[in-house]
């Protein structure tokens, strides 16, 4: 076998792999929302007024938005209009393509690290959505890449976060930089770049607090946060990342409009969603804020963070209803 056979091969079973992580992760959104679609264009022998009220329902009850979904509906109009279609069928395929369009967006959703020197990444979000388990988790997927990771335990404030994050360092196999309970985040950031400098890090993860409950000192102190990072390493952070619950559906998208005001948000990971059957939300978050979906949270295991992609999500909804469309076009 050829070497480019083999690496032609090696990249398909890798990228069979992620679909596989995202088809299976999404099952729950697949029941609760793409099966109610193939059963609506299956059940209406006609696309009129009454087809696209149903189809407005199904989309608006898995989380995709009222305003995107008038709008992705609007669209699906005019398509219908102009290329005649009248079998509800053909409906499918475009609305796949419609929704991959809505997440792809402008933005990239790579993850920009540092050229030279240390990358650093700020975790922003509120209590409960699984920031320290993504950091973790996140931790893993760079060291699987031979990167050096160090973890500083910003989050002083809640209970137990400090331990946790303790864990998930010992579990990956990476140094947690940290101080007591009640201490100042920024001296703790201070503490960590410097860990970072002397030890040779590639990549710095940061967890922060994620209480709302007084946001003025809150944004304070991640403002306080940023300047110790600025002033350690210029151009750092480079990346702001807000994790955000999908389960919580459009409270997930009221958090992040709440959090992200004034935090300098510059991507979010989105955890949980193989726990919702409201996938629409990644949807609806991505059109409302206008930030990138970088990460995703398909599953409890180690590895099953995976990067966001437009394409891999959307097929991973439709799975199962695209490959039967395609077999019964090669009848």
């Amino acid at each position: 076998m050829s070497f480019f056979k083999k690496l032609r091969e090696s990249i398909a079973a890798k990228t069979e792999s992620v679909t596989k992580q995202f088809r299976d992760g999404l099952e729950k959104s697949r029941k609760g929302f793409v099966e109610k679609v193939a059963e609506l264009v299956t059940r209406r022998k006609k696309i009129d007024e009454e087809f696209f009220e149903e189809l407005e329902e199904i989309l608006i009850g898995a989380d995709v938005g009222v305003n995107t979904v008038l709008t992705l509906i609007d669209d699906l109009r005019k398509e219908v209009k102009q290329r005649r279609i009248e079998n509800p069928a053909e409906l499918q395929p475009l609305l796949s393509e419609k929704l991959t369009g809505l997440l792809r967006g402008d933005e990239d959703n790579e993850i920009h690290l540092s050229q030279d020197g240390i990358s650093v990444i700020l975790f922003v979000g509120v209590n409960g959505v699984g920031k320290t388990t993504t950091i973790g988790k996140l931790a893993h997927y760079y060291k699987q890449q031979g990167k050096k990771v160090i973890l500083a335990a910003g989050d002083t404030f809640r209970a137990g976060a400090i331990e946790q994050l303790e864990v998930w360092g010992q579990r990956v196999g990476v140094d947690v930089i940290k101080q007591q309970a009640g201490s100042d985040p920024a001296a703790v950031m201070f503490d960590a770049v410097q860990a970072a400098k002397q030890r040779g890090a590639d990549i710095l993860l940061c967890d922060t607090a994620g209480r709302l409950q007084n946001k003025s000192n809150l944004m304070e102190e991640l403002n306080k946060i940023y300047r110790v990072i600025q002033r350690e390493i210029p151009g750092a952070p480079h990346e702001v990342l807000m994790v955000l619950d999908a389960t919580t559906g459009q409270n997930a998208l009221n958090q992040a409009k709440l959090f992200g005001e004034k935090s300098g948000v510059t991507g979010l990971v989105l955890t949980k969603l193989d726990g919702t059957a409201k996938g629409g939300i990644v949807v609806a978050i991505r059109q409302e804020l206008s930030l990138p979906v970088k990460f995703v949270g398909l599953g409890e295991k180690i590895g099953d963070l995976q990067k966001f992609d437009s394409e891999q999500f959307v097929h991973g909804l439709f799975a199962g209803l695209i490959n039967d469309e395609e077999a019964s076009a090669e009848v």
